[in-house]
């Protein structure tokens, strides 16, 4: 069987330098992408994706910790030939889609009934913005287990009241299950990013799209939250005027529609928990 150059040999042998503009930042130590691929479980029974595979450390982990089958997308048309030799060693188990996480369905690649799992070192620039776009398809997803900036891993993981509760942490949160699986320093990379890593784990549950998944629903809650955060010093009364103006409340009204729903209009949005946000967009 051909032998598998390490990542390192890769990069060397492409001449790969980390493109800023890409978010890029590569891990060449094999143990510890295992530790990343291992978090997300029994992987024999599923498709993984991976996003920005590089030249495709985290992604030999992935099949060497069992996957079925992964996908990879790579904008970086330099990574396609490292990632080419992957391909060579792990045969049709490794798929590469040469093309902008951004733009791809992920429900035209992953086709069947079984849902898939995520695994990947996010690019810093886009990560949040993808995590969105899974939201609308989450019925699909089993399992990420994600790589983010710690700051942006805390905000997803943050409860009603902490500092870093916002936006990110109340729409994820309203159809998933969250936990930071584990911090990652910034010398494991290549070249060392300015800010520390986490690992964010994001589960879909079954339970909360039931109640809140209805698209249309989710699409106002949206906004709603949208609005709240994006003052989120000033009172709901104030912060939502605009809000509650195309829901059809009058200003006059607005006192009556909070206190109905028992929630105190002088409350900040950071004050407000995921539910009661959810009981506002309902009403």
């Amino acid at each position: 069987m051909k032998t598998l150059p390490t990542t390192s040999e890769l990069i060397k042998k492409y001449q790969l330098q980390t493109k800023k503009s890409l978010g890029q930042n590569f891990i060449l130590d094999k143990n510890f992408t295992d530790k990343i691929a291992r978090l997300g479980g029994d992987l024999s029974q599923y498709e993984v994706l991976e996003i920005g595979a590089g030249p495709g450390g985290l992604s030999r982990s992935i099949l060497d910790c069992g996957a079925k089958k992964l996908v990879v997308i790579e904008k970086d048309r330099r990574c396609i030939l490292a990632l080419q030799e992957l391909k060579e060693f792990y045969g049709d188990r490794l798929e590469i889609i040469a093309d902008d996480a951004l733009k791809i369905d992920e429900t035209k690649i992953f086709t069947g009934d079984k849902k898939f799992k995520i695994i990947a070192n996010l690019p810093y620039n886009i990560g949040t913005v993808l995590i969105f776009k899974w939201l609308k398809i989450l019925p699909k997803i089993e399992s990420m287990h994600l790589m983010l900036q710690k700051e942006v891993a805390q905000r997803i993981i943050a409860k009603t009241g902490e500092n870093h509760y916002g936006r990110l942490a109340v729409m994820i949160n309203l159809l998933c299950d969250t936990k930071l699986s584990f911090l990652v320093n910034k010398s494991v990379f290549i070249p060392p990013p300015k800010v520390d890593s986490a690992i964010v784990e994001i589960m879909p549950s079954i339970i909360k799209m039931d109640k809140h998944g209805d698209q249309n629903l989710f699409k106002n809650f949206e906004i709603l939250v949208s609005q709240a955060f994006n003052q989120r010093r000033k009172m709901l009364r104030s912060s939502l005027k605009n809000y509650l103006i195309q829901r059809q409340i009058p200003k006059d009204k607005a006192e009556d529609f909070f206190h109905k729903l028992n929630i105190d209009p002088s409350l900040r949005a950071e004050q407000i928990t995921i539910e009661q946000f959810w009981k506002i967009s309902q009403s």
